[in-house]
């Protein structure tokens, strides 16, 4: 035994260091099993034997324990303990508990209280899907935060390439879309778009859920009376559109002036839709009344003939309608069985409705230019591009169609706007979206390339659904930099990297000197 004890010092050393092992397995995995408790419970048996070898023989138990090297060795051995139990405690604390301290000076990292408030209280799961592969650490470190705030809130991030069936149910037109769902009614509400220049916003994502978390439902009238295409069943209706909306968290109703006292107060947007008889002049003053007070209209209006007398409301907004039919001869959409008369659209504005739509196609049959003047007050997006090799015919009835200045106008020609204006004593503002067609909302067509997109995208942006229903205002970091001159800045850097390094060499050497 005697010939093994000088090692039995070094295997009882070795101790500490299977105890720290075992801890060390459980904290990083975060569990228990049988690897972590087996070191720690090998290491006490190797310190307990270790500790009985050194002081087996009666003769050496009193001069062991009296030893300075084994008061030392267990005052080590017992701080070692105790600084792995205090650290396993504070390990096991914070995993339970986490507690954050925003110290900027604006609060930039701390979600707004009516944020805190909203999602605290949620009656019903929330979940956010943001369809990005990359997974942005500012986009994520903010949902970590609405997700600390309860278990009703969740989030996930998807590749929609490689789950194209939950984008399709989720209707993700593309990468960084960011949809909220509720359940269990599996109710859906779009957030915003992110990309390297956009990121996620509380305000936007606070809002969206506010209004999936409310029951209330958009309504968007349609108005009928005048030939419009029909929101039922028939030859050239638009009830495809309407079901659709109605999946959208939209309700359709149909709307006859000529019969109401009044204009329905629920009325979040209201659409004429390819009026093929004139409106009567009450009704036109019924729309200019709805929009002066801060109301939505959308108008498709075909070239048609008689004229639907709009042009006192369009004339406050700066919009004319060209009476010529736009005439495509680029030929593009000849393998989709087009004709001259089909206007193809593949060169889309900067605007809500259409900014996401770039590198997609549209095709409008029969359609009509518009114009616009520069109203004050109004402000004007042009949405819909015709080519340049497009053009306003004059006479369809001329065989064949082809150019003719100066009866004719030559492309590229505009063929929809979206315009807002200030209302007096409101907050808000009226919105109006024009486009020289109907067409592309009936059946069979709306559904073709991008033309749903086109009609759905502009009901929901005149819905104001992006507007804010809670005053949240996005905190901006304040800028700290120092902005130096080029003399400036070369004198700080001769500071840092030569005079001053100098004078602290030169300090040392005098101090020597001296002392020496």
């Amino acid at each position: 035994m005697k010939s093994f004890r000088p090692f039995l010092k070094y295997l009882f050393w070795f101790a500490p260091m299977l105890v720290v092992a075992g801890l060390t397995v459980g904290v990083v995995s975060g569990s228990w099993g049988a690897l972590p408790v087996v070191l720690m419970v090998v290491g006490v048996a190797i310190a307990g034997l270790g500790l009985l070898a050194l002081g087996s023989t009666p003769s050496d138990q009193p001069e062991f324990w009296r030893r300075r090297s084994t008061e030392a060795g267990a005052n080590t051995l017992v701080s070692t303990l105790a600084v792995l139990v205090i650290l396993g405690l504070i390990n096991f604390l914070g995993a339970k508990s986490v507690w954050r301290f925003d110290l900027t000076e604006n609060q930039q990292f701390t979600l707004a209280p009516q944020t805190q408030e909203l999602v605290r209280s949620l009656p019903q799961p929330i979940k956010v899907w943001v369809f990005d592969k990359q997974q942005n650490p500012q986009d994520r470190e903010l949902l970590e935060s609405y997700r600390r705030l309860g278990k009703q809130f969740s989030f996930e991030y998807v590749d929609p390439q490689a789950v194209p069936s939950l984008a399709k149910q989720l209707e993700v037109k593309k990468i960084g879309e960011v949809i909220l769902e509720r359940s269990p009614n599996q109710r859906k509400q779009f957030v915003q778009a992110i990309n390297a220049q956009e990121r996620l916003s509380e305000v936007k994502l606070t809002n969206a859920i506010e209004q999936i978390n409310s029951d209330r439902k958009s309504t968007v009238y349609f108005l009928q009376g005048h030939g419009e295409r029909a929101i039922d069943s028939g030859q050239g209706a638009m009830d495809q559109a309407v079901k659709q909306l109605g999946d959208k968290n939209f309700v359709g109703k149909p709307l006859t002036l000529a019969t109401s006292s009044e204009f329905p107060q629920d009325a979040d947007v209201v659409v004429v839709a390819g009026p093929q008889k004139p409106l009567l002049a009450a009704e036109v003053t019924a729309l200019k009344t709805y929009l002066d007070k801060g109301g939505n209209l959308l108008l498709l209006i075909d070239p048609t003939n008689p004229d639907p007398k709009l042009e006192p409301l369009l004339n406050e907004w700066g919009v004319s309608l060209d009476k010529r039919v736009t005439i495509d001869a680029s030929g593009g959409g000849k393998l989709i069985n087009l004709g001259p008369a089909d206007a193809l659209v593949s060169q889309f504005g900067e605007h809500p409705i259409t900014k996401d739509l770039q590198g997609n196609l549209a095709f409008f049959s029969l359609a009509r230019p518009l114009g616009i003047k520069e109203v004050t007050g109004v402000k004007a997006t042009p949405l819909l591009f015709t080519n340049d090799k497009s053009w306003a015919e004059s006479n369809l009835k001329s065989q064949p169609l082809q150019y003719d200045a100066p009866a004719d106008q030559q492309g590229p020609l505009v063929l929809g706007f979206a315009l807002t204006r200030s209302v007096k004593e409101k907050t808000t503002e009226s919105r109006l979206v024009v486009i020289g067609n109907s067409s592309f909302v009936a059946n069979g067509l709306l559904e073709q390339v991008a033309n749903g997109d086109v009609f759905f995208n502009s009901v929901r942006w005149l819905s104001q659904q992006e507007q804010p229903t809670l005053a949240l205002r996005p905190k901006d970091a304040k800028n700290r930099r120092i902005n130096l001159t080029t003399q400036q800045a070369s004198l700080a850097s001769w500071l840092a990297l030569a005079i001053l390094p100098l004078l602290a060499f030169g300090t040392a050497i005098a101090v020597w000197w001296k002392r020496r």
